[in-house]
């Protein structure tokens, strides 16, 4: 007779980085994690396809650009999120369990109530966002009005992403990203069938397509909670125990806003460059319809790197807890290396098959011809993201990101507002040359970011795992 091994799901799977081979451990967290953020952007990337298979440019362009408001939100939580993360992962690598758990808990509760604000904050933002990203004149009209209903149902049921969010977060703070993964498997199934179902079966629409987002991310939801509820980890969750440490989010705040606020406004300088680009001297709905498949496919070549840059926030973040400063920077380095060599194979696959990949997503001639322009000149110049994504990854696992935060918004935010206007106004109003507005900032960025990491490195890092 043949015995049946049963599988559990909520047994202990994290990865404790302070221990073992650094090239290994950061390859087996990262794996998971890169595959379980593949499904995650098949959530909005399968929205966008069903949409362009309807024939309706507003719509297909409408879904494919509310990322940037989004991310305003998402951003800034994520930011907060990641904050609870590092201190969670400190504690973890100095073996104080208690004081994880306590984070844990607090980092929970946190997330419920800043979920409410978020909702109400988002579908009362939503129209005036809107208006500055594609305008107010009547070519603008139909992608507004689609992209409104799209994001007031998104918001409504933010809550599953933001849980989602927080709960994978504290897995992975203590090594554990194959759970988060298999959920995103589940939800972004679920994404899949329900759009097909919502739109091609019950003619919904772009409702339809919100509608199955916001379900799939509720799915995901609850099987991380359901997890934290059972594992055997110092992170298991107790609904008693939910409350709102001062003290301990203070810490959150302290690490976590920086990069919060970095994230969110970067988000909302993206809003203003897809402005301008809504703006060149071209027929808006093809130009961005253009765009639209460009950010989807710039959505999958900075997977890779941003896989990595999130192992090696753990990574840092649990040595320096333990007091191994030198496991952290030769952790960093690794991961660098690791993370240019994937990089430029990415780009490598994208500058081959950049005609292939924009038809997929729409394959009117007049969208094709501004994605395949985008994708075959911005491309090459991701090698800088690896500079960027991983060495501020790495200040942020020490407890540092107010470095990474001026970094990143002075290149992201300041430098590419100030490029933006003087090309638009006072060289050309084309696609090219507004587009280049993010390659100029990723140069800028990991030329400022390597200045700064080999000038201080850790030295600026705060260790709260040696407070508590």
């Amino acid at each position: 007779m043949v015995g049946v091994k049963r599988i559990n799901m909520f047994k202990r799977r994290e990865i404790d980085m302070t221990q073992g081979s650094i090239a290994k451990n950061i390859l087996l967290f990262a794996l998971p994690l890169l595959l379980g953020n593949l499904f995650q952007q098949l959530y909005n990337m399968v929205d966008v396809w069903v949409i362009g298979q309807t024939d309706n440019v507003d719509a297909y362009t409408a879904v494919g650009n509310v990322g940037p408001i989004i991310n305003m939100l998402i951003g800034f939580f994520s930011g907060l999120a990641s904050g609870a993360g590092v201190i969670i992962s400190q504690y973890y690598g100095a073996k104080n369990e208690k004081k994880a758990n306590e984070v844990s808990h607090t980092a929970m509760a946190m997330t419920l109530v800043l979920a409410l604000i978020f909702t109400i904050v988002g579908i009362a933002s939503a129209p005036l966002l809107l208006r500055l990203m594609f305008g107010s004149g009547d070519d603008g009209a139909g992608i507004l009005s689609q992209a409104q209903v799209y994001l007031t149902i998104y918001f409504a049921g933010v809550v599953g992403l933001m849980v989602y969010n927080m709960g994978a977060g504290i897995l992975r703070a203590i090594g554990d990203s194959v759970r988060p993964f298999w959920y995103l498997v589940v939800a972004a199934v679920i994404n899949i069938v329900l759009d097909f179902v919502f739109v091609f079966f019950c003619n919904m629409g772009v409702a339809g397509v919100a509608l199955a987002t916001v379900i799939a991310q509720l799915t995901s939801a609850v099987l991380t909670v359901i997890t934290l509820l059972k594992t055997s980890t110092c992170v298991r969750l107790d609904f008693r125990k939910l409350k709102i440490d001062i003290p301990i989010l203070k810490n959150i705040f302290a690490i976590g806003f920086p990069a919060a606020l970095q994230m969110m406004l970067t988000a909302l300088s993206n809003v203003f460059v897809q402005s301008y680009v809504a703006n060149v001297n071209a027929v808006k709905a093809h130009c961005m319809g253009g765009w639209t498949t460009y950010s989807k496919i710039d959505q999958f070549i900075f997977l890779p790197v941003q896989s990595i840059s999130l192992a090696v926030t753990t990574l840092v973040g649990q040595s320096l807890g333990a007091g191994d400063i030198k496991r952290a920077k030769k952790g960093t380095y690794i991961a660098f290396f690791m993370s240019l060599g994937v990089t430029a194979f990415v780009i490598a696959l994208v500058m081959a098959f950049a005609p292939q990949l924009a038809a997929f997503f729409n394959d009117d001639p007049n969208v094709l011809y501004y994605a395949e322009l985008l994708l075959k000149y911005i491309t090459p110049f991701y090698i800088f993201c690896s500079v960027n994504q991983v060495f501020a990854a790495a200040l942020r696992g020490g407890g540092n990101t107010k470095a990474p935060m001026y970094i990143l918004l002075g290149s992201f935010v300041l430098f590419r507002q100030i490029y933006l206007f003087i090309v638009s106004n006072f060289i050309s109003n084309e696609i090219l040359p507004v587009a280049f507005g993010y390659p100029a900032g990723w140069f800028l960025c990991a030329s400022i970011m390597l200045i700064y990491y080999f000038k201080v490195g850790f030295s600026h890092s705060k260790i709260v795992a040696k407070e508590g």
